[in-house]
């Protein structure tokens, strides 16, 4: 694995235990209506997207279990529509996505 590639699986990692991590002991409403949360793990899935997009294509070909294109158009969405943010999604992909992710990438490093 290129040390870059490496390094870029490790800031994805962190952040993905990141936002679980400020999610448990939380309801779906709490959330919603935390709002420095919200912008929180927004900007926690930004990272991962950016991370995961930097990633050489030869790396992502090689571990087609990450959604590698699914995890860069969120971080595209959440950029670019900012304005249109649906926050159930965010926490949708941070309670039902990120777990499976972050033992994807556990088993990598």
């Amino acid at each position: 694995m290129p040390k870059d590639d490496l390094v870029r699986i490790r800031h994805m990692l962190d952040a993905a235990k990141e936002a679980v991590s400020f999610t448990q002991g939380k309801t779906r409403s709490a959330f919603e209506k935390d709002r420095m949360l919200v912008l929180s793990l927004m900007r926690l899935i930004e990272v991962i997207g950016e991370a995961a997009n930097q990633v050489t294509g030869e790396f992502q070909a090689a571990h087609p279990d990450i959604p590698w294109a699914e995890i860069v158009a969120m971080r595209n969405r959440l950029i670019h529509a900012y304005f249109d943010v649906d926050v159930s999604r965010v926490w949708d992909t941070v309670r039902d996505d990120l777990p499976a992710l972050v033992a994807s990438l556990d088993k990598l490093l």
